[in-house]
């Protein structure tokens, strides 16, 4: 019940008990009216009846003092005394108008009828004494006769006073009682009143507002400093107090939701800022090695919780390889074919498992619970990469679909990076590699053979250095034109390029003229390698338009740090050694000797 109608509830009910009590009051004071009046009453009927008894003894004493003494004065006094009295009818008149009662009224009748009789008597007694027979008037006003009258008139008028006095007692003591009770009820009511006053006092303002007001108020003041963590009381009663309190609430869940909305905008500033930072270190990368590092140290601040792997495409192999990963996932691991990622099949990102039931990529093993997404790396509609994710457990809906949009964008991110560094490479590529034979240019010779001498006189591990020049090589072009000319080329290109394991040792300087530059190799081991070559190119057979264009031969110069001089003179010497092979009849291979590298060097 709302407070507004407890306070009208008790106003009116105090308003109703105060009615009351003052109606109690007046009913009291007018029962002591009563009780006034009564005794009022009964004072002026024995003033009445006294004054009769008194009239009918004055009567009798002046009679009979006339009737001894003889004094005229006696009839004088006795003649205006009668005269003065009423009449019956008018006395009785004046007493009931009085309020005197028929019954009443009845017994003072009869005195009264007696008291004339002896006024009758009175007047015989007067009359004999004036006519001077005293003894007669005597016998009359002393006789026995005479004296019984005169007591039953007493008699009578006794009984009226008893009537009276009863009657006057009675309503005296209802008119008492019922002022009493009245008095006891009035009691009662301002007693009521006061009680219902303080409970008013208690429970309303006390138990109802003061309480609840200052357990609000300490909330209110928590939450004015923005500490929501104070929970508002519960009140249950629909009143002014609990409309205040489920305000308070309101203003509360309002207060923590613009909280975590305000939490959610910063962390969404972090988080944009850490992509920021994540692209301009990705712009500033140089090979996929740097790019995989800022994956690895960004990717668990973008999207914390979540474990990944960054895969690559390596188009050799038609594989995804793992570049790094982060957090420990515990799927997806190693290398797999792009076939069995439907992320991969499809170009867009893929989630087997959450609210949507999805097919799982054939990748995946270990815990199928484990929600997973999978996202492809594109650059212009080809699949470069893949970005591997999986789900924490204890993130909400919301908290999964916002990071799965900064997922989105590291992952665009990262493809366009990639993507820029594999176009950078392979413009570095075209621009140090021989377009007809696909090996290194004499641009990519220099930078490579400056590093192997710098290495190998670093720690002092050898450098073998093989310079190769096809012997006749006009003679294809002569015969055959520049196209056969060009089959030979790249037939040794390919040769060179299968002699040795490692990537970036075979080289065209130009022309017909090869390099093939093997570190770690002793003497022994690049004379051997050497042989080998030559062996191969002695068995190449070159067809041009189906037509053999001959056997290949080629001549060597082969030197070998340090067994021939300094390392950056190896080309030099090794140019000198093939050179002496040419002139002792080419196809043939000739190592340098210590003389050599010394003139060189010298």
């Amino acid at each position: 019940m709302r407070l507004s109608t407890i306070t009208n509830y008790a106003y009116g009910a105090t308003v109703a008990l105060t009615l009351a009590s003052g109606a109690v009051m007046l009913m009291a004071s007018s029962a002591e009216e009563k009780e006034r009046a009564a005794v009022e009453q009964r004072a002026v009927f024995d003033q009445m009846t006294a004054t009769l008894e008194e009239d009918t003894y004055r009567l009798t004493e002046q009679a009979r003092a006339y009737v001894i003494t003889g004094d005229p004065s006696h009839i004088i006094a006795y003649r205006r005394e009668k005269a003065a009295l009423r009449s019956v009818e008018q006395r009785i008149l004046h007493l009931r108008d009085r309020g005197a009662s028929i019954s009443e009224l009845a017994a003072l009748r009869q005195g009264l009828h007696w008291a004339d009789a002896l006024t009758d008597e009175q007047e015989a007694a007067i009359n004999a004494a004036e006519k001077g027979d005293r003894e007669t008037a005597r016998t009359i006003v002393f006789g026995d006769e005479y004296g019984r009258e005169l007591d039953r008139v007493a008699a009578q008028i006794g009984k009226f006073q008893y009537m009276l006095d009863q009657r006057a007692e009675n309503t005296v003591q209802q008119a008492t009682e019922a002022a009493r009770q009245w008095r006891i009820m009035s009691e009662i009511m301002l007693g009521a009143t006061a009680l219902l006053f303080l409970c008013v006092l208690y429970f309303i303002l006390k138990q109802r507002i003061l309480r609840p007001v200052v357990r609000l108020s300490d909330v209110v003041t928590r939450l004015a400093a923005q500490d929501y963590a104070a929970v508002p009381p519960d009140f249950p009663q629909v009143d002014e107090i609990g409309d205040m309190a489920q305000a308070i609430r309101i203003f509360r869940e309002n207060g923590l939701e613009r909280q975590r909305l305000e939490q959610e905008r910063d962390a969404d500033r972090i988080t944009r800022d850490q992509l920021s930072r994540m692209t301009q270190r990705l712009q500033g990368c140089d090979s996929t090695s740097d790019l995989v590092e800022v994956v690895r140290r960004f990717a668990p601040e973008i999207a914390p919780g979540f474990a990944g792997r960054l895969y690559i495409h390596d188009t050799r192999r038609n594989m995804m390889v793992q570049a790094c990963d982060w957090l420990s996932p515990r799927q997806s691991g190693g290398d797999f074919t792009p076939a069995t990622c439907w992320a991969l099949r499809r170009g867009q990102i893929h989630k087997p498992a959450g609210d949507l039931v999805d097919i799982p990529c054939e990748h995946l093993t270990g815990n199928a619970q484990v929600r997973t997404i999978c996202i492809p790396l594109t650059a212009q509609g080809e699949s470069i990469g893949l970005l591997y994710v999986e789900q924490p457990e204890d993130r909400t809906a919301d908290q999964i679909g916002r990071t799965e949009k900064y997922l989105e964008m590291l992952a665009e991110n990262i493809g366009l990076a990639l993507a820029n560094l594999r176009l950078r490479d392979a413009l570095r590529q075209m621009a140090m590699a021989d377009p007809l034979t696909g090996l290194a240019n004499r641009r990519r010779f220099d930078a490579v053979f400056n590093e192997q001498v710098a290495h190998a006189e670093s720690a002092l591990t050898p450098l073998a250095c093989l310079m190769v020049d096809i012997d006749h090589f006009k003679r294809f072009n002569d015969a055959h034109g520049h196209d056969a000319g060009d089959a030979v080329l790249r037939a040794v290109g390919g040769v060179l390029d299968e002699a040795l394991r490692e990537k970036d040792c075979a080289f065209r300087l130009g022309g017909e003229e090869f390099v093939l530059l093997m570190p770690g190799f002793a003497q022994d081991q690049a004379i051997d390698r050497a042989i080998q070559v030559q062996q191969k190119l002695q068995e190449l057979r070159v067809e041009h338009r189906g037509e053999e264009l001959g056997p290949i031969t080629a001549s060597f110069g082969l030197a070998v740090f340090p067994d021939h001089g300094r390392a950056e003179t190896l080309v030099r010497t090794a140019d000198a050694a093939l050179l002496r092979a040419k002139n002792q009849g080419r196809n043939q291979i000739v190592i340098a000797t210590v003389r050599d590298a010394a003139s060189h060097s010298a």
